[in-house]
């Protein structure tokens, strides 16, 4: 029984909440200066690029350390899943991670690796290309049908106008893929966005994470979570002989 305890204390980890209580406010350090009209002249230039998903392959690999090769990030929410996620979303979030206007110190030295827009959207094109791999991490505790349900009705009505009915976003509009995100990551952004920690974000969504309180976002994010990932789903892994 003892040498199951650290297991049981893992499973409860990544199941839990992302707080235990209202999160503490913190003040954002001084960083190193913005540059909005460099991150939005960086975009520009990738998207005319088009995208090579074969030669961003080869870019990606910068990325996979932590976003794993098949692009499931982790099921405890500390790296996104990208595999499947809208090209245009990953091009605007590469740019405005190099240009300081989304801060991300760990991911920033990774991202300016790639050498220009061309790899910018070499390599967003070959993330979208991935097929989803199964097994996202999902709100699993005893509430999970009543969240499920109430995180269904706030969505609806404050989130479904801008990512789509079922999260999955527009890749027109650039408005990025929720669905089957993994819950603690889901969880995590949207209190740094309704908190003022993450500021590369339309306006309007502020104002709409504002309305809640961390239980309601437990909600939607585990609603979110539970969705399918649009996209072409992994084959199922061959059984070792």
């Amino acid at each position: 029984m003892l040498k199951m305890l650290p297991l049981l204390f893992l499973a409860l980890l990544t199941l839990a909440p992302a707080w235990a209580a209202e999160p503490t406010r913190r003040t954002l350090p001084p960083g190193p200066q913005k540059s909005p009209s460099m991150a939005e002249a960086e975009r520009a230039l990738a998207l005319a690029e088009g995208g090579d998903a074969a030669s961003g392959k080869a870019a990606y690999e910068v990325c996979s350390a932590c976003h794993l090769p098949s692009g499931f990030g982790r099921r405890d929410g500390g790296y996104p899943m990208l595999a499947g996620q809208h090209s245009t979303v990953l091009i605007k979030q590469i740019a405005d991670i190099r240009a300081h206007v989304r801060e991300n110190p760990g991911m920033h030295s990774f991202v300016m690796e790639l050498r220009d827009p061309r790899d910018i959207a070499n390599v967003a094109a070959y993330i979208e290309s991935l097929c989803i791999p199964p097994g996202n991490g999902r709100y699993f505790l005893p509430d999970a049908d009543a969240r499920i349900a109430e995180g269904k009705l706030i969505y609806e009505k404050d989130c479904a106008d801008c990512h789509q009915a079922k999260g999955q976003g527009s890749k027109e509009k650039v408005f990025s893929v929720l669905a089957g995100q993994h819950y603690r990551y889901l969880l995590r952004q949207m209190a740094d966005i309704r908190d003022g920690y993450r500021q590369n974000v339309d306006p309007d969504m502020v104002d709409s994470l504002k309305k809640h309180k961390n239980d309601k976002l437990e909600s939607v994010a585990a609603y979110l979570a539970a969705l399918e990932t649009p996209g072409t789903p992994c084959p199922p892994a061959k059984p070792r002989q």
